[in-house]
């Protein structure tokens, strides 16, 4: 599933986070790529290990987290650390797909969604966009500061080169409790219909008990 969620930021937690990312440091992005993505990631990546830094990832943890539409689609069971990263001056990432696997020892998890919280506002610059192949077509995405697009990580997917100003995004990967894409876009589905029939029905209607034994049916036979 291929998802854009809107404004996951507030106005208040947007300008916060961009005054943190004016006290951190900056050091070259390719320290975290793969052998294969190294040679093709050309962008900055803050430093998160300061004050201001570890602020920075609490802030944008803490939005993630308690998201209800990105907690419906993504299914988290565990969360990667997060990544800071700046494009600019022609810098760029080609096309890549993400490690299976991040981390390491307790902090190792399965990369079942991508997913980029864009940071800065898309007409401070130019080029920039996360453009995702699927299956012969692709899908070009330069959203809004404040919003989180996702995808599966199993996607060929690229950042085209920033021609002027500065990209800033929040990258992650969530292992989900649901790891097949189609069986979480199902329960996505479902979990809306839920919310939408509860505006006609009361909670113990039939329809209602219904619809609530089929979602937590399917919850137990695919997670993992």
């Amino acid at each position: 599933m291929h998802l854009t969620i809107g404004s996951i930021l507030s106005a208040e937690t947007l300008a916060e986070a961009r005054t943190l990312m004016d006290q951190v440091r900056w050091e070259d992005g390719a320290k975290t790529a793969g052998p294969t993505a190294r040679q093709v990631k050309r962008n900055r990546q803050a430093d998160l290990s300061s004050k201001a830094g570890a602020k920075l990832r609490g802030l944008l943890e803490n939005a993630l987290a308690t998201h209800t539409v990105f907690n419906a689609a993504t299914r988290p069971k565990r969360f990667s650390k997060l990544i800071v990263s700046e494009t600019s001056d022609g810098g760029e990432y080609g096309a890549h797909v993400d490690n299976p696997f991040m981390g390491r020892g307790e902090d190792r998890i399965r990369t079942d969604v991508s997913f980029t919280l864009f940071l800065s506002d898309p007409e401070h610059y130019e080029g920039g966009e996360l453009v995702i192949d699927q299956a012969g077509a692709t899908q070009s995405v330069k959203g809004q500061a404040g919003d989180v697009f996702l995808y599966p990580s199993t996607s060929l997917h690229a950042v085209t080169p920033v021609t002027s100003g500065a990209r800033r995004v929040c990258v992650g990967w969530v292992e989900s409790d649901i790891p097949d894409a189609g069986d979480r876009e199902l329960l996505y589905d479902l979990e809306n219909l839920h919310a939408s029939l509860s505006r006609q029905y009361t909670p113990h209607s039939a329809e209602m008990l219904m619809v609530t034994k089929i979602y937590a049916n399917l919850t137990r036979r695919l997670s993992r």
